[in-house]
């Protein structure tokens, strides 16, 4: 029978236990080791976290039959843990809360995950690896790249492009494009924090405020 694992116990990987232990509950799993975090830290492994024990990368590398899904926000740590997993030849799986809602002709790539009271609508290609936290949404004619990170509570309206490794931050807003020129968010831009995007973002800017403006390195 499938076993599962959450890469990272800090505070993400918490959050979305519940889920997973939901899941692994519809799956019919009762196995004591069914769900389990994997860490790269010495001090927490072979411990116990909000009930799930602690094992390392050497033990996830062994179990073959183990499926793991990666909860870091930082994306490049993420591309980094995915890269070691499929070298290993591990596999991935998506981890999708039962209160979100998937509309209508909505692609979504492995290793995604997906939160509580979250919303997808129609015509959206997401890329691998997503995370989606709790109260945000993607509306109609969105592309999503790879390793794009939402905090909670982010407006993703219609006709956006957003790039790999992007993060958006808690409360941001993204205002629709157009059908003829989509708002684009280059790849690993930041959004920051209830910034309101009114205009394309270039590639690596953090952009803060309502309306968004670039924030420039040294700046207070």
């Amino acid at each position: 029978m499938k076993k599962l694992a959450i890469y990272g116990a800090a505070g993400f990987g918490r959050g979305i236990a519940p889920l997973a232990r939901e899941m692994i509950a519809r799956m019919g799993n009762a196995s004591p080791d069914a769900l389990v975090f994997v860490s790269d830290m010495p001090e927490i492994i072979g411990t116990t976290v909000n009930g799930l024990s602690v094992i390392s990368y050497e033990e996830l590398r062994r179990e073959k039959d183990r499926q793991v899904v990666v909860a870091l926000a930082d994306h490049q740590t993420r591309r980094e843990i995915v890269a070691r997993c499929e070298k290993d030849a591990l596999k991935f799986f998506s981890l999708v809360a039962t209160s979100h809602r998937t509309l209508d002709d909505v692609t979504v790539g492995e290793g995604a995950i997906i939160c509580d009271n979250t919303l997808f609508t129609s015509n959206i290609k997401i890329g691998r690896h997503f995370q989606c936290n709790i109260y945000s949404y993607v509306e109609h004619d969105c592309i999503i790249g790879d390793f794009v990170t939402f905090a909670p509570r982010v407006n993703c309206n219609g006709r956006i492009v957003i790039e790999d490794d992007v993060y958006v931050g808690a409360g941001a807003v993204l205002k629709q494009g157009s059908t003829t020129k989509p708002l684009v968010i280059g790849k690993g831009a930041v959004i920051g924090m209830g910034a309101v995007v009114t205009k394309d973002v270039e590639p690596g800017a953090t952009v803060v405020g309502n309306p968004a403006r670039r924030l420039e390195r040294g700046a207070a």
